[in-house]
């Protein structure tokens, strides 16, 4: 079998657990709380209910990406191992990491002439990025190769789906996506918004929608609306949430009644410190396969 790694950014907001079990590899971004810096390493180091509780108390968080530097010492242990190296990046419609790991590497293939080095733009986030890694790691144990598998990942990471929605629009003010004034009406209102990924990896607002259980009834409606095969989907699907954790409960539930065919229950995942900070608390994201994003 040929040999060849296959990695990610922490930013794809699987376990620790699940990483290691289908053996994928990661790099840490960074993440700051009140000018204190830290890893963004799964949780390990803070727990997500205390960053999340800090942020609900007013903390301040700002977020880092991977520098050249970090991705020479990262990829350069697996090189001289004789392995070649299939990394995947976070969107680059929400982080410029990408340009840090194709900067890494046109170092490296000078160093590694020999190596095969090939970076993608993800198109995804959280574990919507993770069930991308997830679905890679799949083909690669069943043998595919490197080339095939880095031409699979262009041709159809977009059909990868992204539905977001917050219960709380204080950190849309506090991002500037939305105003003051939109955000305080908003909240007197119980205006959830649901946002999607689009085709160019940028979260994009599509809906506002009043009420939990409506907008939670509306992510599976379009999940029904894009999946592959509709309600015969079979599929994986993803959940992850920040804080929030009876609402994804109420979400994965509605997405396991009405799709009877999903291959294994819905895996519900946290929004880790990096997608976190932007996010804050009360924000849940599903993911899933349907046809080719677009818009």
């Amino acid at each position: 079998m040929e040999k060849y790694v296959l990695s990610c950014c922490s930013t794809a907001d699987l376990t620790a657990e699940h990483f290691k079990t289908e053996n994928i590899h990661y790099i840490c971004f960074h993440y700051s709380i009140d000018d204190r810096q830290y890893l963004d390493d799964l949780g390990k180091t803070m727990p997500f209910d205390v960053f999340y509780e800090a942020m609900a108390n007013g903390a301040k968080t700002m977020t880092s990406q991977v520098s050249i530097d970090e991705f020479l010492e990262y990829f350069t242990p697996f090189l001289e191992e004789g392995l070649d190296i299939l990394h995947v990046c976070l969107s680059s419609g929400l982080s410029g990491v990408i340009n840090s790991a194709n900067a890494a590497t046109n170092i490296l293939a000078e160093r590694y002439p020999q190596r095969r080095i090939y970076i993608v733009d993800s198109l995804a986030a959280s574990s919507g990025y993770g069930l991308l890694m997830d679905t890679l790691a799949a083909k690669k144990s069943a043998g595919m190769d490197i080339d095939s598998l880095y031409t699979w990942t262009q041709e159809h990471k977009l059909e990868l789906h992204h539905w977001f929605f917050s219960t709380t629009l204080e950190y849309y003010v506090k991002g500037g996506r939305i105003s003051k004034s939109s955000g305080f009406l908003g909240g007197l209102l119980g205006i959830c918004p649901l946002l999607d990924m689009d085709s160019n990896g940028r979260l994009t607002s599509r809906k506002k929608i009043r009420g939990k259980k409506q907008v939670i009834r509306e992510s599976v409606n379009q999940m029904e609306r894009l999946a592959q095969g509709g309600l015969s989907y079979n599929g994986k699907c993803y959940i992850s949430n920040s804080a929030c954790y009876e609402d994804a409960r109420a979400l994965a539930d509605l997405v396991e009644a009405r799709f009877s065919k999903l291959n294994g229950p819905v895996e519900i995942n946290n929004v880790g410190t990096t997608i976190g900070s932007h996010t804050g608390p009360g924000t849940v994201a599903l993911f899933f396969w349907g046809r080719m994003r677009s818009g």
